[in-house]
């Protein structure tokens, strides 16, 4: 049924990663996400004024909240769609992201209530009705839970959305939730115990579950996340296309939302080549990346030595007893200022995240390891820590 909608409401729909086509997907599945969680909540609402039951109306009230949630994604994916203005010079794509944790809020809201009123059941519970026909709609919501997790899951992939991956999510728990007040209907009939308390304390505790999972997966881009390893292969391995571009390091990737990213990073180039020939081809290499991946890009250009032997011994001496240190370091901008007595070999080590040694533990390192190899080197390093891993 999607598929059909795209194709007929949406223009290029297969141009997953086009703001315009990202943010009317995001419309159409929120849209009738909405339509169909409507039609859940006045099944199960009414199912629950038949059987008195509290499961059920937790069942019930949770589809209500999905409703609101996916008014929410549709305010969200729309005014993340706005072009960038004197205010927000980056545009507004990380509005999809804070109409994502709008919408787990609302889902913690409703589990929180849906658990007292389940408490409430349980210490004061009062007899179901109506069995079968609870079931019946119960098992056919399941149903329509499924393929809302298929559809949201699928479309989230292609277009990259956490707030889409959160509805996803939020449907397949849902699907579980509905499961437990179906056996807590069954089990009402064979035990005098407080069964439809229970299953409603049940599904109160997966909308808390799944509303601070969605919380931690939309405050996480706002905060910032590395980029994907694939990604950050596929950056190097266009960049390398560029002769004479030998490596490159350095590299940050900025995300302003989906469709918004800024990429920077450093290109080695021989430093014996004409200056303006390497400027064109840095042009050239920025120009075609922010065609293929659909974002600025700005590429600051390194020289490098590659005709001084001494240089290059130096540089390997230098690899091998950084990676003596431990696994996840790195070196780069290795140059050498030649003089008299000593040289200075200049460089930059890059230590991994969870590295448990100082600044000065290391540079000490390095300097001692250097030393013992190349005597007449003087170290002048740079830590940083990566902005990829």
């Amino acid at each position: 049924m999607i598929k059909l909608f795209a194709r007929i409401f949406i223009k290029n729909h297969k141009e997953y990663t086009a703001p315009k086509v990202r943010e009317q997907y995001g419309i159409l599945c929120s849209a009738f996400g909405i339509f169909l969680n409507v039609l859940l909540f006045v099944a199960k609402l009414t199912g629950a004024a038949i059987t008195h039951s509290v499961a059920v109306l937790a069942d019930a009230l949770n589809n209500l909240s999905d409703a609101a949630s996916s008014v929410v994604s549709v305010i969200g994916f729309k005014l993340s769609g706005k072009k960038p203005d004197a205010d927000h010079p980056f545009g507004h794509g990380r509005l999809e992201y804070i109409s994502g944790l709008i919408v787990s809020f609302l889902i913690l809201l409703m589990g929180i209530e849906l658990f007292k009123s389940s408490i409430g059941a349980i210490r004061s519970p009062a007899k179901t009705e109506g069995g079968i026909f609870s079931i019946a709609i119960l098992s056919a919501s399941i149903l329509v839970k499924l393929y809302m997790y298929v559809y949201n899951h699928g479309i989230a992939k292609k277009i990259k959305s956490a707030a889409m991956d959160a509805v996803a999510k939020d449907s397949f728990g849902d699907m579980i939730s509905t499961s437990v007040v179906i056996l807590s209907i069954i089990a009402g009939h064979f035990t005098a115990l407080p069964v439809d308390g229970i299953g409603g304390l049940i599904v109160a505790v997966f909308i808390l579950k799944g509303g601070i999972e969605s919380c931690k997966e939309t405050i996480d881009p706002l905060l910032g996340l590395p980029p994907e390893k694939e990604f950050v292969s596929k950056i190097e391995k266009e960049v390398l296309k560029f002769s004479p571009i030998i490596g490159i390091h350095d590299l940050v990737i900025h995300d302003y939302g989906p469709g918004r990213m800024m990429i920077s990073l450093h290109a080695e180039v021989p430093g014996d080549k004409n200056l303006f020939d390497l400027h064109e081809v840095i042009d050239r290499a920025e120009h075609d990346l922010s065609k293929k991946f659909n974002c600025n890009v700005v590429i600051h250009m390194d020289p490098i030595d590659v005709n001084n032997t001494r240089l290059k011994e130096l540089k390997q001496i230098l690899i091998e007893e950084t990676k003596k240190i431990g696994e996840g370091f790195s070196v780069h901008d290795v140059r050498m200022v030649p003089g008299k007595l000593k040289s200075n070999l200049i460089f930059d080590i890059v230590r991994p995240y969870d590295c448990t040694l100082s600044e000065d533990e290391i540079c000490r390192t390095i300097r001692a390891a250097i030393k013992s190899r190349a005597s007449d080197v003087n170290c002048v390093m740079t830590v940083e820590t990566p902005y990829v891993q």
